[in-house]
This record gives C-alpha cells, structure tokens and sequence, in this order.
C-alpha cells in the first residue's frame, strides 16, 4: 500500500482541516493510500516534517494549510534528490497557486483530485538557496504578507491585505537597482518593486503575468518603474484584465536566471510565496519540472 504524509496547520482557515481531519483520511484510505498526519504548531515545522517524510520514503505529501504552509513544505522537498508527489488543500487567504492550478476551497474536491492520482511536473524558483513555488519579489509594497497580522487575516481574508495596501500607498519609496538576465536584459534605475512569478495567478490578481507558464522552464519577471500613487492605482486596475504589461512604467520578460543588487543603502526584503525569504543581493534560478503535484 501506498503511504500519505499529511501534513496540516490547525488554525488555517478558520480550523477547517482539523475540523474534517477525519474525512481526509477516510479520502485517502480508500484511494489507496495509508496516512498519517502531522499538525505544524510553529514556523519552520512543516518544512521539517516534509524533510523527514521524504526522508523516510512516502510516496506523497499533502500540504493542507495556506500560500505559508505550502512554502514550508516545498522547501522540505525541493533540495531532496528523492522527492514524493506533492498534494494541496489550500484553506489559507488567498491561496494563490492552488487557484492558478484550478483547485478551490473545497475540500472533498482536492482531496477526490488527489485520489484520482492525476499528476504534472512544475518547474520551481530558486534564491539565494530557498524556494518558491509561485512568487518572488521585492521592494514597495512586496512585504504586506508578512506584516498583517495572522487574526486579521483569518477575520477579514484578503480585505486584510488591501487595508494594509492602502495604509502604505503614501509612503511608497522606490530603490535603485540593477537587474541582469542572461539573455541581455538589463535594468539600472529606481524601481517600485519587481515580481518574478511561476504562475498567472498572484496576489489576488489571475492574469498578473499572463503568459506565465509552470512548465516552461521559465519565469516571468515584472518590473516596476519608478511611479507615482496615481499611476500605480491605474496599473491594478488594468492588472484585472492582465493589460498593465502593455503601460511604459512596467518591464515585462522571461527568463530562466537574473541577478538582482540593490545599488541604494536601503535593504530590500524579499518575499518568497508571501513569507520573508532573505534581502538583496540575490540570484534567481528556474528549475524545469522540479517537483511533480496532483492537478485537476
């Protein structure tokens, strides 16, 4: 029989996977699979646990939590040169790349996807030695994920995010920086802020980086130029129908590596899957089909 490894936060989502603890299993047993479980109680935890269940040979992991416990549990697989087939159940507050591989918020259905056994392997991004499975970035505005508090997000979802926002759009400050591809791109100026996405779905935003693809090899880095307050509320809202790549403040290419420094005395955090992941300086890396998931 095969052996599952799920490993769940209990506060996400309002409590919901420990409150259908049992039903996951009962999903799971009858798809063939002999699971157990284990609940993360801090950071880091997930990360460890994911390291031993590859450790000890499972044949897949669930990653049942939000965008922070399916970081976590990456970053326990992704350095692994054994690495067991990766399941979500998002039940955080934006869930980001469960939605951009067409999984919901509910739970009988990623559980049923998993059971079906249907699987595609995803290129991953690499900095600095840490992982992300859909988003990187850095400068004004990259750091709101960390910086609400986790009551509120359980209180207000992704409200809480666009509170956060606005309170910081006066005070937005952009960096110099210098950014550099292998294929000849080369910025040298003050920007905003920069993502660099493995998926279209980022932010709350389902076509940010719109020919973004998970298994291209490649990934799609948006720069944004130095711009005022009016200027980057008129950017998201063409980002809703994912036309903001076309406006002058903003540098849209792919690539399969940049190296990014900040050439001001300010730190630049950077911001790996909405969890703090180091600062500048940092290179960036796609690895092709890195590690392969349960799809729809």
């Amino acid at each position: 029989m095969k052996r599952a490894r799920l490993i769940y936060n209990p506060t996400s989502g309002r409590e919901l996977i420990r409150k259908r603890l049992p039903d996951i299993l009962d999903i799971m047993e009858q798809a063939g699979y002999e699971t157990s479980c284990f609940a993360t109680k801090g950071e880091g935890d997930a990360t460890r646990e994911a390291e031993r269940a590859a450790a000890r040979g499972f044949d897949c992991i669930v990653a049942a939590g939000g965008d922070g416990t399916l970081y976590e549990v990456v970053n326990g697989l992704a350095g692994k040169k054994s690495r067991p087939k990766l399941g979500i159940i998002p039940s955080g507050t934006s869930n980001d790349f469960a939605r951009a591989i067409g999984l919901n918020k509910s739970l009988d259905r990623c559980c049923q996807i998993i059971a079906k056994g249907k699987t595609k392997k995803i290129d991953l991004g690499r900095i600095n030695g840490r992982y992300f499975i859909n988003i990187a970035g850095g400068g004004a505005l990259t750091d709101l994920t960390y910086e609400v508090p986790s009551k509120l997000k359980t209180m207000l979802g992704q409200l809480a995010y666009y509170l956060k926002g606005i309170e910081k759009l006066a005070f937005l400050h952009p960096t110099h920086m210098r950014i550099e591809t292998r294929e000849g791109v080369k910025v040298d100026e003050e920007i905003t802020l920069f993502l660099i996405a493995n998926s279209r779905a980022v932010g709350g935003f389902d076509r940010l980086a719109p020919k973004a693809d998970l298994s291209d090899g490649k990934l799609d880095c948006l720069v944004l130029k130095k711009t005022n307050l009016a200027d980057l509320i008129r950017l998201a809202t063409l980002a809703i129908r994912g036309d903001h790549v076309k406006d002058s403040h903003l540098l849209y290419f792919q690539t399969d590596y940049l190296r990014i420094t900040s050439q001001d005395e300010r730190n630049v955090l950077l911001n790996l899957d909405g969890e703090l992941g180091g600062e500048l300086p940092c290179e960036c890396q796609a690895l092709p089909g890195h590690i392969e998931i349960f799809v729809p």
